[in-house]
């Protein structure tokens, strides 16, 4: 029985200390964009282009990783760099929005990283009008 214990016990502890060393470093790292996290797209048409950069740094200590990206819908699509960011370099992260239905839309991506400020949320919004024939 004490063996169980001293076992449930040293397990506990290298558990805590492997949680602390991520608080660590996600102390040390940190996403900044460049631009507002909400880009309203405005009024365009049906079936255009409707896409949108997100410009971020790492602006922490420790390289930058993105882990995922998430979209509110599958009529969203976001790209993110796979590789880690070094401190002050600076990337983008690319979506897409179909603008094939028309109507009023806002969508959000969620970005999540080893980042202190992890997760952050960004948000699409705009009007697809429908093309006149």
């Amino acid at each position: 029985m004490r063996k169980l214990i001293n076992l449930t016990f040293a397990v506990m502890l290298l558990f805590t200390a492997a949680c602390s060393q991520n608080e660590d470093a996600k102390k040390n790292t940190e996403m900044t964009f460049k631009e507002d996290l909400t880009y309203d797209f405005g009024k365009i048409k049906q079936n255009s282009e409707g896409i949108h950069e997100f410009t971020f740094k790492n602006t922490g200590k420790d390289p930058l990783i993105i882990t995922n990206v998430k979209s509110s819908c599958g009529c969203t699509v976001p790209t993110f760099p796979e590789k880690p960011l070094k401190k002050g370099e600076t990337a983008k992260i690319h979506v897409k929005y179909d603008t094939k239905r028309v109507g009023t839309f806002r969508k959000t991506i969620t970005v999540y990283s080893n980042a202190k400020n992890s997760p952050v949320i960004l948000h699409i919004k705009g009007e697809v009008t429908r093309i006149e024939k």
